[in-house]
């Protein structure tokens, strides 16, 4: 997997460009300077990691048949972003059941198992308050705080006004807040 910045944008141009005369290895190449982010954007959209593997390779296909409609207007990221986005939401529908989460270690592994239980169970509720959200708001967060995308970015991306794209984080963080005081109270 290749870090999107480790791409140079000259590089990533001629590779779209030759993947658009249907160059295969050079849309392989830009696949895997891409797939890491598409798929920890569709994790972080679903909360499933078989479903985020799934949903990246669909992102892929639909990116590869659509190729030609893309214009280096915006980032080749943003454009794949917004096929991921998109996947991630109708797999998620069609899914329809009990979203299984996954445990992702966020400790030092020095910290101790009581820190690495807590540090496990706070993350989890963080994961299932991101999955609590509405499908528009849960992407703008996804998108700024997991990916860091800028506002103007996220709005290339999505295909909204930078004022939509401010007002559904807000949101978003402000429910998030809310869901996870409320596990609090709860304990």
């Amino acid at each position: 997997m290749k870090d999107p910045a480790s791409l140079s944008a000259e590089a990533e141009l001629d590779l779209i460009s030759r993947a658009q005369q249907g160059d295969r290895q050079a849309f392989g190449e830009l696949v895997r300077t891409h797939r890491a982010g598409v798929i920890n954007v569709v994790y972080r959209m679903s909360g499933n990691a078989n479903l985020a593997e799934d949903a990246a390779q669909e992102t892929f296909i639909r990116a590869w048949t659509n190729l030609s409609r893309y214009r280096p207007r915006s980032p080749f990221r943003n454009w794949v972003y917004r096929i991921a986005t998109n996947a991630a939401l109708d797999m998620v529908r069609r899914e329809r059941e009990t979203v299984n989460l996954e445990a992702l270690p966020l400790t030092n592994p020095g910290d101790g198992p009581e820190a690495a239980v807590l540090a496990e169970e706070r993350s989890a509720r963080v994961r299932q308050a991101v999955l609590a959200l509405p499908a528009a708001s849960r992407a703008v967060l996804v998108l700024r705080e997991y990916e860091g995308l800028s506002y103007r970015d996220i709005a290339d991306t999505l295909r909204i006004p930078i004022g939509t794209v401010m007002s559904r984080l807000n949101y978003a963080r402000n429910r998030l807040r809310q869901l996870l005081a409320l596990e609090l109270e709860e304990l």
